[in-house]
């Protein structure tokens, strides 16, 4: 019966692209329009046609943990591309969508995140061993979306020109006091301070982060300038001339939306202004993959634009710029994975063989959903005051750009050259 049903699912989904699978009992079926790469997919265990059709989402994932889903060539990326576009394209057998629907409301039991709870979740993924970080992030462990401003650059010079990007949105002056909620290792601390003149407080909920971010701070000479504290961001007390958050607010979880930037308001002074930084999706408020909520981000919510900023709304802030990342992130990942791949033999010493495939299966599928499910990242930056920054955006880009932009042509019947814009 299982088997039938799996049959059943697989070809409700896979409407586009070529998928062979092999049953545990031998059979082979296809599906799909025969387009695109062939993608070849084993079952060896008896018990998975069961968990396949009662909890998809969970079982592909332990499935390949496990090794009892295999993709012939390890092609994991060709199988969740193919398994995320048709998803994307709506498809799906009917018995499941009852089941998908009652899960949307009731995501909130999963993003109840009070202070005790939301230490617990951030440990679970942020407490992991430091070196596993130091393996396949930049130097400066940027773990969120870097800023590829320009073609072919460097994980490195795009995680700088994110923190540029971040610095420039925040308009810095020396001395002004920044809160940076969710500061991970420190580094975008640290350059606010160094390269801004800034007087920051980092705040996060990660032993292993606070530990890091301080011993950086001090070897850096900026103990007198930086301060990481081992803090819940409701728990802050303060004014401050700045805030920023980066890739935190996934972790807020949208029954505390209005709380959190409640806080925000409360901590701005008159003239402050706020950038959050944080994934999002094009679609209306959905849910979390049960994979990821069990083994990755535990609590973790990619919020839709539409609920981020009926919050903000009621908490009377200022939505000053709004900018919209697309594939940047997927860039971002992709890097990640090339390193991690490249140390696999001592992320293995460090754990072993199903992390590794657990690792992996993240970030691929992290990469995917970028690509082919509507994530993308949200900069939206935040002030007390409609007057508190310029009118325009200017300020954002070198002058010669806007030059560019503005210059007549010597040709009338040639058109300017294109300004290359950030987010493309």
């Amino acid at each position: 019966m299982w088997t039938a049903l799996l049959d059943q699912f697989a070809g409700a989904l896979f409407k586009a692209g070529t998928l062979s699978l092999h049953f545990p009992d031998g059979r082979v079926r296809s599906y799909g329009d025969r387009t695109g790469t062939p993608v070849t997919v084993r079952l060896t265990d008896p018990a998975l046609p069961r968990r396949l059709v009662l909890t998809p989402e969970i079982a592909v994932g332990e499935a390949y943990m496990d090794g009892t889903l295999t993709v012939d060539g390890d092609d994991i990326e060709g199988f969740l591309a193919l398994a995320l576009r048709n998803i994307a394209a709506g498809n799906s057998v009917w018995w499941r969508r009852p089941a998908e629907a009652l899960r949307v409301p009731l995501r909130w039991l999963h993003q109840i995140n009070p202070a005790r709870r939301a230490r617990r979740n951030v440990a679970h993924h942020y407490d992991l061993s430091g070196e596993l970080y130091a393996l396949f992030l930049d130097p400066d462990r940027q773990y969120s979306c870097a800023y590829f401003r320009e073609p072919g650059m460097s994980l490195e010079a795009a995680q700088a020109a994110k923190k540029a990007h971040i610095a420039a949105k925040l308009l810095l002056r020396p001395g002004m006091r920044v809160l940076d909620i969710g500061c991970g290792w420190g580094g975008l601390a640290l350059t606010l301070a160094r390269d801004h003149g800034a007087r920051v407080l980092g705040i996060t909920l990660s032993e292993e982060q606070h530990r890091v971010a301080t011993e950086r701070a001090r070897a850096a000479g900026l103990a007198d300038r930086v301060e990481f504290r081992l803090v819940d961001y409701r728990d802050v007390t303060g004014q401050f001339d700045r805030i920023v958050s980066v890739g935190m607010f996934e972790h807020v979880g949208a029954p505390h939306y209005r709380t959190y930037f409640r806080k925000l308001r409360e901590l701005l002074t008159e003239d402050g202004v706020a950038l959050l930084h944080t994934i999002g999706r094009m679609s209306p408020p959905g849910k979390t993959n049960a994979w990821m909520l069990k083994y990755i981000f535990p609590g973790g919510y990619v919020p839709a634009l539409s609920e981020t900023m009926a919050a903000v709304e009621r908490e009377a802030l200022w939505s000053t710029d709004i900018e919209v990342w697309r594939l940047h992130y997927a860039l971002t990942l992709r890097a990640w994975r090339a390193r991690f791949e490249a140390n696999l033999d001592r992320i293995r010493e460090l754990y072993d063989d199903r992390f590794c495939r657990m690792w992996r299966f993240y970030l691929v599928g992290s990469e995917m959903a970028f690509r082919y499910h509507g994530q993308c990242v949200f900069q939206i930056q935040l002030a007390r005051r409609q007057e508190a920054v310029p009118l325009t955006r200017d300020y954002l880009y070198p002058a010669a750009l806007r030059q560019d932009a503005t210059a007549p042509c010597e040709d009338a019947a040639t058109p300017p050259r294109a300004v290359p814009h950030a987010a493309e």
